[in-house]
């Protein structure tokens, strides 16, 4: 026996072709790659910056390390304090437009559905055709809601916790701080000052490329990048340094 097909199955079915048709508008959600970089590279960058500049004013490398060491753990809290309260942030602005819209939807539905009406027919579509997939849409609230978050809003849901992604800029910055100061607990001070940007300019040129290649340019010029910054980083260190190092002597 044939199936009979109903008419809201035919307007699930142009719906969902029409979202896969316009998926790429939509916004990709944060990768966890993303906040290991934001802490570890902003953990390298600073606490470079701090230990050359040390290491440019004393010869003493036991002074470096309790600076630097100093710098990783402030740097570290620091840094998982800023990224839970950006990304709660983010996701309050979230639960208070999903509140928004719900309301409107409540008292203003005439409104909210010709902005359904507005996004399809952007699309495409028009006649009776686009009052169907109208009416299929707006007859089920969760749809709805979620179309006007997704294709008016722009707005995706965040994907992990604001505590979760605390922990994880918070540990990518204690990890990315202890790079360039690595050097200094097995070195004299002025072999470890050398290696120290040797190393951190490797660590810094190779996830700039693979930021590039798990999003999106092109691999030399993001590695490039992270160096340049890493370095200008050394540069202002150890010019404090040097300016503060003659004028205690």
């Amino acid at each position: 026996m044939d199936t009979i097909h109903k008419p809201a199955d035919k307007y699930f079915v142009m719906v969902r072709e029409a979202l896969i048709r316009k998926g790429t508008e939509k916004h990709k959600k944060p990768s966890r790659m993303r906040d290991f970089i934001l802490g570890w590279q902003d953990g390298l960058v600073n606490v470079l910056g701090i230990i050359l500049g040390m290491a440019t004013a004393t010869s003493s490398a036991k002074l470096v390390l309790i600076a630097g060491l100093a710098a990783t753990f402030a740097e570290s809290v620091s840094m998982m304090a800023v990224a839970y309260t950006s990304f709660k942030a983010e996701a309050d602005f979230y639960k208070s437009e999903m509140e928004r819209e719900k309301c409107e939807m409540r008292e203003v539905p005439d409104k909210e559905r010709k902005e359904i009406q507005t996004i399809f027919h952007g699309w495409g579509f028009s006649g009776t055709l686009l009052a169907g997939i109208v009416r299929h849409v707006t007859s089920n609230k969760k749809r709805w809601l979620d179309m006007m978050m997704d294709y008016e809003l722009k707005l995706s849901p965040p994907k992990y916790s604001p505590l979760n992604i605390a922990v994880i800029v918070g540990i990518s910055a204690l990890i990315g701080s202890l790079i360039p100061l690595a050097p200094f607990m097995f070195l004299p001070v002025g072999t470890a000052f050398w290696t120290s940007i040797a190393v951190s300019s490797v660590f810094l040129f190779i996830i700039g490329v693979y930021k590039a290649i798990t999003t999106a340019g092109k691999p030399l010029r993001s590695g490039l990048e992270m160096v340049t910054i890493g370095m200008l980083a050394a540069v202002i260190g150890y010019g404090i340094g040097a300016i503060l190092g003659a004028a205690i002597v």
